[in-house]
């Protein structure tokens, strides 16, 4: 018999669907609004004046390419007796300006909603007002931001920044970080002559993976492995552990796997980084767990504060709150790992941000 083809990971379906997650859950007012986003965005994916411009400005304003950096003495904190070991890398977001991945996709959403006459963005710095509903984190902000729309969808555009939503915002974001992923394979080609064996990354709603998976997804010997916030334990009914304890539902246009109770309401997340306190997962996240081609584990608070100082001590580099948790993850993973395993893992942010935060918790 021959074998069964595999499926087109790369692209979502005409619905916008990957599997059965994605699609566009919104309102009647703005269907006009993500079909003209998704029709531009098709038209500016291969024009060479925009990419050229997108170019210069991820280069000169953002300062890509990000290093990839041997982290040795995280490294040698991995090495066995015998002096074996993995190979830690770490993939250097955290040093673009404003110090995150972020930055990647908001540029690129400005220079599209710049094409399409766009004349006024609801994350642009001085139109951005503060969030003070709920928890105050990024499930908030996001139902906010969408209300905001809803109410001036005809002179706004909203520039989501993780690879949730409606479509075509997961599949945008996507490509508009995948830049991570494409560096990441030129510059392991360079240092070793070959590939990553393994990529990790924190999980929120899962912009920095998806960027870094992106590139190797169809790469079958590359694991792919993304780490969510457990918070005070998977147990606790306290953590933001999606895709580990979640079930399938809609939230912010887009079905996935959501943290919700028995009548589907959503249940509030927790973590200490508030880039991972979401209670739901892109979709194509959703998809992968489902396909089995991408492995998700969970971290608490406790073992990414761990992390935290570990990096801080060890490499003189202070990570995000959100990275912690992929760092902490090597804990559990590096001793399991044949002698030399390229490991690369997403620094997807710097933790100035997170010091108060993280000095209130250890108290030191």
């Amino acid at each position: 018999m021959e074998p069964e083809p595999k499926p087109v990971l790369l692209r979502p379906d005409p619905f916008g669907r990957y599997g059965k997650f994605g699609g566009k859950y919104v309102p009647e007012t703005l269907m006009h609004a993500v079909t003209e986003l998704e029709s531009a965005f098709h038209s500016l994916a291969g024009d060479q004046d925009f990419q050229k411009e997108l170019d210069g400005i991820l280069k000169d304003y953002v300062g890509r390419e990000s290093p990839l950096y041997f982290a040795e003495r995280l490294t040698g904190h991995y090495r066995r007796p015998n002096g074996e070991g993995p190979h830690v890398y770490l993939k250097r977001e955290d040093l673009n300006h404003t110090g995150a991945h972020k930055i990647n996709n908001a540029v690129a959403q400005a220079l599209l909603a710049k094409r399409l006459g766009i004349n006024a963005l609801l994350q642009k710095l001085g139109l951005v007002r503060a969030v003070h509903s709920g928890t105050a984190t990024l499930k908030d902000a996001t139902s906010e931001a969408i209300w905001d729309w809803v109410t001036n969808v005809e002179s706004t555009h909203y520039i989501l920044g993780s690879v949730a939503g409606p479509h075509p915002y997961p599949m945008m974001v996507r490509d508009f970080h995948a830049v991570i992923g494409k560096e990441t394979r030129t510059q392991a080609l360079e240092k070793w002559n070959g590939k990553p064996d393994i990529l990790v990354a924190c999980v929120g709603g899962g912009s920095n993976a998806m960027g870094l998976f992106h590139e190797f997804v169809e790469d079958d010997d590359v694991r792919l492995i993304g780490v969510e916030a457990a918070g005070f334990g998977l147990d606790s009914g306290k953590h933001a552990a999606t895709l580990t304890k979640g079930e399938v539902g809609v939230l912010h246009g887009a079905m996935s796997y959501l943290l919700q109770d028995d009548d589907g309401q959503i249940v509030e997340p927790h973590s200490i980084s508030a880039g991972l306190d979401y209670p739901g997962v892109g979709p194509e996240h959703s998809f992968l767990k489902d396909l089995g081609r991408a492995e998700y584990y969970s971290i608490t608070d406790e073992e990414a504060l761990e992390a935290f100082k570990r990096l801080s001590r060890l490499e003189g580099i202070i990570p995000a709150l959100e990275t912690s948790h992929a760092l902490a993850y090597l804990e559990k993973l590096c001793p399991t790992l044949p002698n030399g395993t390229k490991v690369v893992l997403n620094c997807s942010g710097r933790g100035d941000k997170d010091v108060m935060t993280a000095t209130k918790y250890l108290q030191v």
